[in-house]
């Protein structure tokens, strides 16, 4: 799963878009990959769109590294994640922008789109905020010094606590893994016979033996943390607090109540608009509805 080798850029050419380019470039210099610039516009701009994509082959930050161009029609989402399939893209960079109130009670921004239908791991930047990547006499340099794993031990954080341990491991950066315990406290009284308290004393029985288990085996070590409260809220807490310079989380997706589209949790868009660093979205098996962070293995009675 890393280094990266294929990594796609969808653009705009806004210079907002422009802040995921370095990234796109770090990445596949440092696998010795390549750079998929990647447009979808209607047709009738496919020649602007190409002259543009040309300009962009120019850019600093692309000298000397193998870049293909991509020119589709389609909305942006889809074609993004038909291309990832086509090329065997392992990585797709895209910036994100802070949303009005408006569009944030009627639909997704296009990269929570994209990271919703992607089928490979998804980079969200949102500038300003802590950079990993340098730039520098013709150089680009990945300065990973500590990595945040945002885990929940469900199936969708597998991959996520995977690519996390190998970034980590390969780059020499600390790894840090945090369990929030979700303010559910009435679905867990709902769940568990026994009773919310009870329940809760045991789901955090549990998810101290399985942060233990994590600390042995991830690589050189993680440093494990448990939250309780909401779960986005702690998760860019802890990243503040510790410097991290990537978060990385597990995105299981729904399906959306307007139509076949694939929607991100609230919990990981809040993550994605409000983290102080880039964060890493890896795609997992897609369930019907968003359930809270509570384990679905058998947990040990107490």
């Amino acid at each position: 799963m890393f280094p990266f080798r294929n990594i796609l850029f969808p653009t705009d050419f806004s210079p907002h878009s422009q802040a995921a380019l370095k990234y796109a470039a770090a990445f596949a210099r440092h696998g010795d990959g390549r750079v998929l610039l990647f447009s979808a516009q209607d047709a009738k701009l496919a020649a602007n769109v190409q002259s543009q994509l040309t300009g962009l082959l120019s850019d600093p930050l692309l000298e000397g590294v193998e870049v293909d161009r991509v020119v589709v029609e389609g909305e942006p989402a889809a074609e993004i994640a038909r291309a990832a399939i086509d090329h065997q893209v392992d990585l797709i960079t895209v910036a994100t922008r802070d949303r009005n109130r408006l569009s944030r009670a009627f639909g997704s921004s296009i990269a929570e789109e994209i990271v919703a239908e992607s089928p490979c791991a998804v980079l969200a930047v949102r500038p300003p905020q802590r950079d990993f990547v340098e730039h520098r006499d013709g150089q680009t340099e990945i300065r990973l010094n500590r990595v945040l794993l945002a885990t929940n031990f469900r199936p969708s954080s597998v991959a996520a606590t995977q690519l996390a341990t190998q970034i980590a491991n390969h780059l020499g950066a600390e790894l840090h893994a945090v369990y929030v315990i979700g303010d559910y406290f009435e679905q867990i009284s709902a769940v568990f016979p026994e009773g919310g308290l009870a329940a809760l004393t045991r789901l955090r029985s549990y998810v101290q033996e399985r942060m233990g288990h994590l600390s042995r085996t991830g690589g050189a070590g993680a440093k494990t943390h448990i939250a309780e409260g909401k779960p986005y809220q702690e998760i860019v807490k802890l990243a503040t607090m510790i410097d991290a310079d990537l978060i990385v989380i597990g995105t299981a997706v729904h399906g959306s109540l307007f139509g076949n589209s694939q929607v991100l949790g609230s919990e990981i868009e809040r993550v994605i608009r409000n983290a102080p660093c880039p964060v890493l979205c890896v795609p997992a098996a897609k369930v019907l509805t968003p359930l809270p962070a509570l384990v679905t293995q058998t947990v040990p009675q107490m």
